[in-house]
C-alpha cells in the first residue's frame, strides 16, 4: 500500500465539498489532477472511497471510515511540518538560558517575558547556577547562552555587554538608613554586610571592596553558605545590610526594604554580560541574540560567527 499526503488532502477536500469540481477549485488545482490522484489512492488501498455520479460524489461506507482516519493523520503531518520549519527559523524548538542572578524583576525578567510573548513556540529552559557551572554547561552544549552579572570575558566563548541595572541596599526596616529615599556609598562604610557565598555574592563583594575600602580598611563583609533568598529572609531581624541588584527586588521579605544606592556620578549600576559559543548551531539562539540586540540597541555582531 502506497499513498502520499497530497492524495489524502485531495480525498478529504472532495469528501468535505461533496464534489471533485468544488474541491479542485478550493485547492486551486485542475479537476483532472485531483480526480487522478484520488483514483490512484483508491487503487492503493484496494477499495473505492467515493461513489461517482453526474450529481457529484458521495462517500462509500468504507470511504467514510477511511476519511475519518485520514483527517488526524494529515493534521498531525501539517503540524509536524510547521514545527520543523519554525525550528529551522529559530521560531520553535528549545533555548537553554543560564543565569547566576535573580529574575524576580529587572531586565532579564522583562526580556524573557517579551521573548515568550513574541516566540511562544520556543520552549525556554532557565538554568540558575554559579558561573563555573554555567561555563561548563556552555562548553558541553547543555547551555546555549549564559547571562552573568558583571563584565564577562572567558576564553573560548563569545561574551558581550548586554545591559546595566541599579544596585540597591537591602535594609532591615528598623535600620536608620531605611528612612532615606537614597543611600550613598559613603553611608555604608561602617555597616556589616551579609552576602551569599554563591553567585552573585562574590561579584557584589568585589564591588564593595572597590567602593568602600578606605586607607587600607576593608568593609565588614560576612559571606554565608546560604542562598540569597535565605540571606534576605533573615536580614529583617538583624542589624546587617545586604546589597542586591534590581533583578532581585521583585521578591519581598519580612521587615526588609530596598533603597537605591548612589555614588558621585549618580545611581550605582552594575552591568550584565551574555556568553555563548560561536559554534552553537541552535537557530533559536541566533534569534534570541538578535532579539536582545534589537531590544537594547546593541552593536555586537553575531551573524557572521554563528554557523
Amino acid at each position: 500500500m502506497s499513498f502520499d499526503l497530497r492524495q489524502l488532502r485531495y480525498a478529504i477536500a472532495a469528501a468535505d465539498h461533496g464534489s471533485f469540481y468544488r474541491a479542485a477549485r478550493a485547492l486551486d488545482v485542475e479537476q483532472s489532477t485531483l480526480s487522478r490522484a484520488i483514483l490512484k489512492l483508491e487503487r492503493s488501498i484496494g477499495m473505492p472511497i467515493f461513489e461517482r455520479s453526474r450529481a457529484g460524489v458521495r462517500m462509500t461506507l468504507a470511504g467514510t471510515a477511511f476519511i475519518r482516519g485520514a483527517k488526524p493523520m494529515v493534521t498531525t503531518a501539517d503540524k509536524l511540518v510547521a514545527m520543523m520549519r519554525a525550528a529551522g527559523q529559530g521560531r520553535a524548538g528549545g533555548l537553554r538560558l543560564g543565569h547566576n542572578s535573580s529574575v524576580s524583576a529587572g531586565n532579564l525578567r522583562a526580556t524573557l517575558v517579551s521573548w515568550r510573548e513574541a516566540h511562544p513556540d520556543v520552549e525556554v529552559e532557565c538554568v540558575e547556577a554559579d558561573r563555573s557551572v554555567l561555563l561548563a554547561g556552555l562548553d558541553t552544549g547543555e547551555v546555549d547562552v549564559a547571562i552573568f552579572m558583571g563584565a564577562a570575558g572567558h576564553h573560548g566563548f563569545r561574551c558581550e555587554q548586554l545591559w546595566s541595572e541599579r544596585m540597591l541596599a537591602a535594609l532591615p526596616a528598623t535600620h536608620p538608613l531605611a528612612e532615606s529615599g537614597v543611600v550613598h556609598w559613603t553611608d555604608l562604610r561602617d555597616e556589616r554586610f551579609l552576602l551569599p557565598a554563591s553567585d552573585p555574592g562574590p561579584d557584589i563583594r568585589d564591588v564593595l571592596l572597590g567602593r568602600l575600602a578606605v586607607s587600607g580598611t576593608k568593609p565588614d563583609i560576612r559571606m554565608r553558605q546560604a542562598s540569597r533568598e535565605t540571606v534576605l529572609s533573615v536580614l529583617g531581624g538583624s542589624s546587617c545590610v545586604s546589597i542586591v541588584c534590581e533583578g532581585s527586588t521583585g521578591a519581598r521579605y519580612p521587615d526588609v526594604v530596598y533603597r537605591p544606592i548612589h555614588g558621585e556620578q549618580g545611581p550605582a549600576l552594575t552591568g550584565y554580560s551574555g556568553c555563548w559559543r560561536d559554534d552553537n548551531s541552535n537557530p533559536a539562539l541566533r534569534r534570541f541574540l538578535g532579539f536582545i540586540k534589537a531590544r537594547y540597541a546593541l552593536s555586537f555582531d553575531f551573524s557572521q560567527r554563528l554557523h
